[in-house]
């Protein structure tokens, strides 16, 4: 396994709703490493767009997003009490604001954008210099991070995201339904692989892992044992 001296990029990329952040972090946790939530960034430029009426009815006002690009301040910042990076936006903490159904309805024309995703992937490999580093998101192995030395691309079947989606929110005391969340994924599916902005897509040298019925144990399990063969 890879030592301190010989620290690697895990780049993490897959389909929404998939656990991917969930993962992600117990792997940083479990290798020393540093964390990075991707779509927490895009999830953060749409909240501003939502809070400025940038976006309706998923149509993006693309000129005026492009004049306040300047104005969107995304970082991370340590959080003591949950052990992992917050997401601030502008000086506040939005890390379960972002997470919102609404947000979630949202990001993906917001992420389709190219400014806002030239704008993010330079502070992401801006993030990623040192190495160290698990980030997950649509695009970390291809854009962001082509020369990654893991590179694994994570799904599982909408019946399941939606699932646990539902349960997510439904824990967090949001009246939500089982039927707009799974439309919601599979529309988010459809968009994030056709859009022309880096298109989710699996890396040539990415390894698929399906964990649809895996648990998280099962997962950090397999994901490790790949990490020891590097």
């Amino acid at each position: 396994m890879p030592d301190n001296t010989n620290k690697i990029i895990i780049a993490i990329d897959g389909h929404s709703s998939c656990g991917k952040s969930t993962v992600a972090k117990a792997i940083a946790q479990k290798l020393n490493y540093i964390f990075i939530d991707s779509g927490a960034m895009y999830r953060a430029v749409t909240l501003y767009c939502l809070r400025h009426n940038l976006i309706n009815n998923g149509i993006v006002n693309i000129p005026e997003l492009r004049a306040n690009l300047g104005k969107i301040k995304v970082s991370f910042s340590f959080n003591d009490k949950t052990n992992h990076n917050d997401i601030w936006l502008n000086g506040e903490n939005v890390e379960q604001e972002i997470r919102l159904l609404t947000v979630s309805q949202n990001v993906s024309p917001v992420a389709a954008v190219a400014e806002v995703r030239h704008l993010l992937v330079a502070l992401q490999q801006e993030m990623g210099k040192s190495k160290g580093i698990v980030m997950d998101g649509r695009d970390i192995g291809t854009v962001v991070f082509p020369e990654a030395e893991l590179k694994l691309f994570m799904t599982a079947q909408p019946d399941v995201r939606a699932k646990r989606r539902f349960d997510e929110l439904t824990a967090k005391g949001e009246r939500v339904s089982y039927d707009e969340i799974k439309a919601n994924i599979i529309g988010r599916d459809r968009y994030d692989e056709t859009r022309d902005e880096s298109p989710l897509r699996k890396a040539d040298d990415a390894i698929i892992m399906d964990n649809s019925y895996m648990t998280r144990e099962e997962q950090l399990e397999w994901i490790l044992n790949r990490v020891v063969g590097i």
